[in-house]
């Protein structure tokens, strides 16, 4: 056999046997989701509320997070319907660590125990650097990174106690890869990466799995409560337009079932969407080209300009782009 062909069996049988591997050890870690109490933040609408069903829809038991009470209650009363045993709704501001010790500690004297703590929790905001403050990158660490480490620091003593747990930190492509004017985004994001890639060897000594979704944009309709500054309609209209056209954003619901399989199986990661698995994978191999390529791409987008404008939701931008945009995607950030 020549030398090449050698080679050739050798990276196969290499592969077969890490992918044989890493079955075993998912089969091993794998957990049912029935009768489990799961906490998820960020679950009044959008992703985190499609979270929430699914998680009825497995019979688990779910509390409810986010801050606004009427929103909150309204998903309760959906996610009832499709079948969890029981469901909390606990109004919480995540990046409060007073708060989210009070949702951790209520769900615990409630039912006694938490097995499942789902952070999805969040702010976009797009602009250009020059158009961004000081208060920007707070406000989004705040809630992006700080709350997350909240309502984990705060669940991890229950889970440790009890030898188990799995905590999935719902991070983004764009924890994994920087895009132009999302930098507060982006790096609270990225800081939210680095914890779940900390945290998760060291939770391992107690059974508690640790698992970062990264996951790409999804078709959710939540490019009306993003925030927008400088070229609003400009910034609002690419933005809009990958958050809605297939390709270039994914179903809501295959990104749920997908961070349930994850955190069932205890992987380390799941990223979630073709393009985010393929520029992680080119930034990995060819770091300086993908550098490069950022570099290109900012060229295409709005420069900067009403500097000292404040932010302003989508859903109060108006134009042919924003009535585009509406008409392709539902908003799904109500029950």
């Amino acid at each position: 056999m020549r030398t090449r062909d050698k080679l050739a069996l050798g990276a196969v049988a290499a592969a077969g046997a890490m992918w044989g591997a890493k079955a075993w050890l998912r089969s091993r870690r794998w957990i049912e989701l029935a009768d489990r109490v799961v906490v998820i933040t960020g679950s009044d609408s959008g992703f985190g509320l499609v979270q929430a069903r699914q998680m009825a829809a497995h019979g688990a038991n779910v509390v409810l997070a986010a801050r606004n009470a009427e929103k909150l209650e309204e998903a309760a009363e959906a996610v009832r319907q499709d079948g969890a045993p029981e469901v909390l709704a606990i109004p919480t501001d995540v990046s409060h660590p007073d708060e989210a010790k009070r949702l951790i500690d209520r769900t615990v004297e409630h039912f006694g125990r938490i097995d499942v703590l789902i952070n999805i929790a969040g702010l976009m905001l797009v602009g250009a650097e020059p158009t961004l403050t000081l208060e920007d990158f707070h406000t989004l660490m705040n809630v992006n990174f700080w709350g997350a480490v909240h309502t984990t620091r705060a669940a991890l003593p229950h889970m440790r106690k009890a030898k188990f747990g799995r905590i999935a930190n719902v991070s983004s492509v764009g924890g994994l890869f920087a895009a132009p004017h999302m930098m507060p985004y982006t790096t609270s994001k990225f800081a939210l990466t680095g914890f779940n890639k900390s945290l998760r060897p060291e939770a391992l000594r107690d059974n508690v799995y640790v698992t970062g979704i990264y996951p790409m944009t999804m078709r959710t309709g939540g490019h009306r409560h993003a925030w927008f500054k400088g070229n609003q309609e400009a910034e609002y209209a690419w933005f809009s337009l990958g958050d809605v056209l297939p390709g270039l954003s994914m179903s809501v619901e295959q990104a749920a079932r997908m961070t349930i399989l994850g955190l069932q199986a205890g992987d380390p990661e799941v990223i979630i969407g073709l393009i985010g698995r393929v520029k992680t994978a080119v930034d990995a191999i060819f770091p300086f080209w993908s550098a490069e390529l950022m570099d290109v791409v900012e060229r295409a987008f709005p420069a900067p300009e009403n500097v000292e404008t404040p932010a302003v939701q989508g859903r109060d931008l108006y134009g042919p782009i924003a009535n585009f945009t509406n008409r392709m995607v539902p908003d799904r950030t109500r029950p």
